[in-house]
């Protein structure tokens, strides 16, 4: 008799890996620090990405989007592009931990988003899962007991270009599929960097770019993990072990950068995972409802 257990134990698996990849992509960016300017970096880790996209040309040949998804395509390449440009400039400026933990705003925004403008309902354990995510938020950066520096700044941009893509993504899957819909991200965001790389271009080392191929490995491995997660599992069990990566992200910043570990950025930290995870639970107890007769 099979177990029913086995594919949340494959789900939890898959996700523990995207974990350690998506850590992987911080470790290094982090460790190339402010060399490189963070509008190269990025477009050197989304151009060399663009080979792992070609097994999806066919499908993206097949499936080409008409005026309004060329529109929307090209939207959310735009945020998207200001989001990663922001992301890069803070992994060189604040501590590991803080942008892990500020990462996680990203579906708090997609949250608020989708009730303004896609007509999702804002229920009151939403709302308070918001009110609890800002006030972790709150805590973390501590406005008026420490100076918010513009690293801080910066992830708080992060977080509402990402989950701006991510409201864009929701629309574009109803006429693509998802490895399409990542394809042609992938082409946008990468002619989206162009110009802001170009404007402040320094050649890069071998090094440099080798490191730069690293992240787009690891990236790209953790997406494709992501999807076996999600395909194993339901969100409601792969969800809350993404969660790790703080502990991870905090504990290498410690003992490889040399990062003090910050009481309030864990205990904001904890906030913020909270919300996210009551919420996600939530989504997907009311999904199962749904689905039974």
């Amino acid at each position: 008799m099979p177990n029913r257990d086995s594919p949340n134990l494959i789900g939890v698996f898959w996700m523990l890996v995207t974990g350690a990849f998506f850590v992987g992509v911080t470790v290094v960016v982090k460790h190339l620090g402010s060399d490189l300017p963070a509008a190269e970096s990025a477009f050197l880790r989304y151009a060399i990405g663009l080979i792992f996209i070609i097994p999806l040309l066919p499908a993206m040949r097949r499936h080409r989007p008409d005026r309004l998804g060329f529109g929307l395509i090209a939207l959310r390449g735009l945020a998207h592009t200001l989001g990663v440009i922001l992301w890069f400039y803070s992994m060189s400026r604040i501590p590991l931990a803080e942008v892990t933990a500020m990462n996680y705003l990203a579906p708090v925004y997609v949250m608020i988003g989708a009730a303004l403008f896609l007509g999702d309902k804002l229920s009151l354990r939403r709302m308070l899962a918001v009110a609890l995510a800002l006030i972790g938020t709150l805590i973390i950066l501590r406005p008026g007991f420490r100076e918010v520096s513009d690293g801080h700044l910066a992830m708080l941009g992060t977080g509402f270009f990402l989950g701006s893509s991510y409201l864009i993504a929701k629309k574009l899957t109803d006429q693509a599929s998802p490895g399409v819909v990542v394809g042609w991200l992938s082409v946008a965001v990468t002619i989206g960097l162009a110009p802001f790389a170009w404007a402040v271009w320094v050649p890069p080392s071998l090094e440099e770019v080798l490191w730069i191929a690293l992240v787009a490995l690891f990236a790209t491995g953790g997406h494709f993990t992501m999807g076996m997660a999600f395909r194993a599992a339901p969100i409601s069990v792969t969800q809350p072990v993404t969660f790790l990566q703080i502990v991870w992200a905090t504990l290498i910043g410690a003992l490889v950068f040399g990062e003090a570990v910050d009481a309030f950025v864990i205990l904001g930290s904890a906030l913020i995972v909270a919300a996210v995870s009551y919420t996600s639970w939530r989504e997907a107890v009311a999904r199962r409802a749904v689905a039974v007769p």
